[in-house]
């Protein structure tokens, strides 16, 4: 009696399996050590960046060089713009990264500000002429949300060592370190929460477009002359 050979089982289902891990490997091994992606849930930093958008960002740009006036950076705001515990259970939690992974929802604990105070800083609110001063010199502030004033709110803080004075764009929608004075951590970021520069605008298409790191945004005038 005539047997039929078996037929090897097919192995394609294994090599697409080992396809997909080694994928994810590597992709999480970029996002993790060089480039990643971020949602922006909000108006905050208007014009510059709108709520929606999906950025790039980059997390080598400050190993070359140092953060700097005017800089914007996203960084980790646990301890400083959010609660150290923020969790919602583990099944929420685990759905909301695998979300914000794949850029389709922000952070609870990411934020995107502009650096307006470097360690040692003096940085306070507002001068003759309504202008945010550093060490005394007003700055000059373009990238300011059109018909918005530097700054409503006064404040006048020395920034701690290690640590930075942080701004939204749109100054009048934007919660920022202004608003956290007196709060856990006075919202005086530390530097080492820095995750990275935006670099890129990616979604939506129309939008899509690098973002370039502005020149220093060093005082320009005194006393608002």
């Amino acid at each position: 009696m005539h047997q039929t050979k078996r037929q090897p089982r097919k192995k394609g289902w294994r090599f697409v399996v080992v396809a997909l891990l080694l994928a994810a490997t590597i992709s999480g091994l970029v996002r993790s050590l060089w480039l990643d992606v971020y949602f922006i849930p909000s108006d905050s930093m208007e014009p510059l960046l709108q709520g929606g958008d999906r950025i790039l960002v980059s997390r080598t740009d400050f190993q070359g060089e140092p953060i700097r006036h005017g800089d914007v950076v996203v960084f980790d705001g646990r301890g400083s713009f959010a609660p150290l515990n923020s969790g919602k259970g583990p099944v929420v939690d685990a759905a909301a990264s695998a979300l914000q992974w794949v850029g389709l929802t922000g952070s609870d604990t990411t934020y995107v500000k502009r650096v307006i105070g470097l360690p040692g800083d003096a940085v306070a609110c507002c001068d003759a002429g309504g202008h945010v001063t550093v060490n005394g010199a007003a700055l000059d502030e373009p990238y300011i949300f059109p018909g918005d004033a530097p700054s409503t709110q006064k404040f006048s803080v020395v920034v701690p060592q290690g640590r930075l004075w942080l701004m939204g764009d749109h100054r009048s929608v934007s919660a920022d370190s202004r608003s956290l004075l007196g709060a856990p951590g006075g919202g005086l970021v530390p530097v080492d929460r820095v995750i990275g520069r935006p670099v890129r605008i990616l979604w939506p298409l129309d939008r899509f477009a690098p973002v370039a790191r502005p020149p220093a945004a060093v005082p320009t005038t005194q006393n608002g002359r």
